[in-house]
């Protein structure tokens, strides 16, 4: 830890390591009294020195009128301490090369002041940075463009801190804090990467987002404390409410077309949204209107999201998704009956087959395959997906605890990952962390890269790989049942619970059978 020592008596210093209790020691002082002995320089011998004054003074708080009692006075070198009293004044004796005093108390920072000629020293103690609160962070994603986010620090029932990311109703645990002298470390392990901050001063830090393993490109990012806004406002107002939901199209620079939904709620001038797609939602979005005008972000731990657009009087709307390799055009009308296509039906298998095998291994390179002993005359759901992928996180957050609840019925889940990496020390990694955050107490393998062309190829069976998470359901016969495409997550609100409901019903028809 580090301490900055000054002369007397400019009133600065760092962190705090403990208390004392209230007590004088002018009386001791003044008797010349020793508390504590001194060697010679070699070492050979231990002879007493009396003590050759009293230093004395006040400590306050940093604004510079609250007295501090119990603030731990000490002579460095030595085991000889004093402390504050009710009123802020303490009296320590000191030998003729004493030459340090050391003032602390907890959640203030450490002060040091070298001894001079003088006998009486007011010290202030300013408070210490703490990382515990709210913050408002800012991503430089480029020159141009900078994505505003939102998160809190606080302590779990352990006593370490931990991020929770903010977006609209989600708050999304993002993982551990740690923190040294100068710097603030976040682990954001679900998605293998970290949020690297140097601390400056007790408001502000100023760092990057970069992969756990330093391979890509950083992204600068900073933060400040006590800050709850996601996007600075102007004052200008709503030009109306335009809640509701749209029938939207994303436009690629091929002329490709992508139809989608969106999901938007405005209260006031801020504004909660959704996109569903073919290969999932995009979560929980947060931001503002202003005029005609949206802004919408999100950011869990994976990478930053931007969507910026307007409205029409006609209930029309426009946009770009910003990110740091260009943007992509949205457009889309109001449309209450608004919906996907059919994911039962994107995702089929090839003709001339009636099952779905494979054989991959766990992180223990045992193989696992639907036809082991295990999954016979068992319903068995298939997901396809990856520990890195924020729809995946959202299946799993249901399927775990699902599974809990239903597997005496007879029922068994195998998740196929798909990984950034190949290296197996990498993918027990980032397999153990996915079982241990959810609970995972069904089989999870390691089935290739992360490669939607490297799906397909791997499990020949499909007709294609459209999406990250797909899952397949197998009655009791070893027969597909069916299979789903995407994943409909808990941002789209009903569209989720209609899910739920279809997926329970699949399954209880399938049990029955």
């Amino acid at each position: 830890m580090a301490v900055l020592l000054l002369q007397a008596p400019a009133p600065r210093g760092l962190h705090a390591q403990g208390t004392a209790s209230t007590r004088s020691v002018h009386a001791l002082a003044t008797s010349g009294t020793a508390k504590a002995g001194n060697t010679t320089n070699s070492g050979a011998a231990t002879r007493r020195r009396p003590f050759t004054r009293t230093i004395s003074g006040q400590v306050t708080s940093f604004d510079e009128s609250t007295p501090l009692e119990g603030v731990l006075v000490s002579v460095r070198g030595t085991n000889w301490v004093s402390g504050s009293q009710q009123d802020g004044s303490y009296y320590i004796p000191v030998k003729e090369d004493d030459t340090v005093l050391v003032f602390s108390l907890n959640e203030f920072q450490t002060y040091e002041v070298r001894l001079t000629e003088e006998n009486q020293y007011n010290i202030v103690l300013h408070k210490g940075f703490s990382p515990i609160g709210e913050w408002r962070g800012v991503f430089r994603v480029r020159p141009d463009l900078q994505v505003p986010f939102n998160f809190e620090i606080r302590k779990t029932d352990n006593g370490d801190p931990k991020i929770f990311f903010l977006n609209a109703e989600e708050k999304f645990d993002g993982g551990r804090v740690q923190q040294t002298a100068d710097s603030l470390l976040i682990s954001l392990d679900q998605f293998d990467n970290q949020l690297a901050f140097a601390i400056r001063g007790n408001a502000t830090l100023s760092g990057v987002l970069r992969r756990q393993d330093g391979k890509g490109t950083p992204i600068p990012v900073t933060a400040e404390t006590g800050q709850r806004y996601r996007f600075k406002e102007t004052g200008t107002p709503p030009a109306g409410n335009f809640s509701g939901t749209y029938d939207i199209t994303f436009h690629g620079e091929n002329g490709k077309e992508e139809k989608a939904v969106g999901l938007l709620q405005q209260d006031g001038s801020k504004l909660r949204a959704t996109f569903l797609r073919v290969t999932g939602d995009s979560r929980y979005l947060q931001g503002i209107v202003e005029g005609d005008h949206f802004y919408l972000s999100s950011f869990i731990g994976s990478g930053p999201s931007y969507y910026k657009g307007s409205f029409t009087k006609d209930g029309q709307l426009s946009g770009e998704i910003e990110g740091a390799r260009g943007s992509q055009h949205f457009s889309g009308i109001a449309n209450s009956a608004a919906a996907l296509p059919d994911p039962y039906k994107l995702t089929y298998l090839k003709e001339g087959y009636h099952s779905f095998d494979f054989s991959f291994p766990d992180v223990d390179g045992k193989l696992i395959s639907p036809k082991d002993e295990k999954y016979k005359n068992k319903v068995v759901i298939v997901t396809i997906g990856g520990t890195w992928c924020p729809n995946c996180v959202d299946e799993a957050g249901f399927l775990a605890p699902w599974y809990k609840a239903n597997r005496s019925r007879g029922v068994e889940i195998i998740a196929l990952q798909y990984e950034r990496q190949t290296d197996p020390v990498f993918v027990k990694k980032v397999l153990t962390r996915q079982k241990e955050r959810f609970g995972i107490e069904y089989d999870q393998v390691f089935a290739g890269i992360a490669d939607k062309a490297g799906v397909a190829a791997s499990l020949p069976a499909l007709n294609n790989f459209l999406s990250f998470p797909t899952t397949i359901i197998i009655d009791k016969k070893g027969r597909v049942a069916e299979i789903h495409t995407g994943y409909t997550g808990p941002a789209t609100g009903k569209y989720y619970e209609d899910f739920i409901k279809a997926f329970n019903e699949e399954i209880d028809t399938l049990l029955k059978s």
